[in-house]
């Protein structure tokens, strides 16, 4: 373990094995770091924050203070970050609210790129990537595999399905489907994440019955309801199909996002 002389670390503070701390950083008293993790210097880990092994934090990063919500009464409230995160300089991460559960989730092996940021009660999956400047509001879910451009937000109490992909500079005002693909200003469904389905070598059989799936989600005629069963009912033993009628059929606050118009496969 290394600490550096300028680091402020206060007392009540677990420090796992190999550790270390650069300068200037402060750990308040009921932070816990797993082994491993590396604060790189001028990081700020406050509240009832957990960070995972082997995570790196990097300069002016602020991770676990207390949410940016004007209805918080400084309640107990926790953020917990998995293992082999990175966390680069200038992200905030706030610990979560009673309001939506007081805890703020992010889970394994993810990547929050410069100035991105995970607002309170949060659920983050593993394997996401947060690009430059991108924004979680409050109660946000996010699943595995998720990748946010440069940029784009998403409002609050909005849901992002596994292996989905945000465009940059787009803002999701609704739920996007897993494996989806939105863009836009305020963003529409532009098809499926083929690129990133043929990354992580899905079988094309399972590529080719999501798209049929797709289409059938976003058919023009009958009520939702309808087409979702449709889709399950057409397609009942592939996997990423009926993670899209899980997806759907769970709901949420927020509408779906949908396609402008015709439904596109095209990356």
């Amino acid at each position: 373990m290394a600490i550096h002389p300028s680091a402020v670390v206060e007392d009540g503070a677990v420090i796992g094995s190999d550790v270390s701390i650069g300068p200037f950083c402060t750990v308040g008293a009921d932070v816990v770091l797993g082994d491993g993790c590396v604060l790189k210097s001028h990081v700020a880990v406050a509240g009832h924050t957990r960070i995972g092994a082997g995570t790196r934090i990097f300069p002016f990063a602020s991770i676990g203070h207390e949410a940016q919500d004007l209805k918080f009464r400084g309640e107990h409230a926790t953020l917990t970050v998995g293992a082999n995160c990175l966390i680069r300089e200038g992200v905030t991460m706030n610990a979560g609210t009673e309001g939506g559960g007081s805890h703020t989730v992010v889970g394994d092996n993810c990547a929050f790129l410069a100035n991105s940021h995970v607002g309170h009660d949060c659920r983050v999956g593993n394997n996401v990537i947060l690009s430059n400047g991108a924004l979680l509001a409050g109660h946000v879910t996010v699943g595995d595999n998720v990748i946010m451009g440069g940029g784009s937000a998403v409002i609050q109490f909005a849901r992002i399905g596994s292996h989905a992909f945000v465009g940059g500079l787009s803002g999701v005002e609704k739920d996007l489907i897993p494996f989806g693909m939105a863009v836009g200003d305020r963003a529409r469904l532009a098809g499926l994440n083929l690129v990133g389905l043929r990354r992580r070598n899905f079988p094309r059989e399972e590529i080719n019955a999501l798209r049929e799936g797709y289409r059938l989600l976003f058919a023009e005629t009958g009520t939702l309801q309808e087409r979702v069963d449709n889709m399950a009912s057409s397609f009942p033993e592939s996997a990423l199909v009926q993670d899209v009628v899980a997806f759907v059929r769970a709901g949420g606050d927020r509408a779906l996002c949908t396609p402008e118009s015709a439904p596109r496969t095209a990356a």
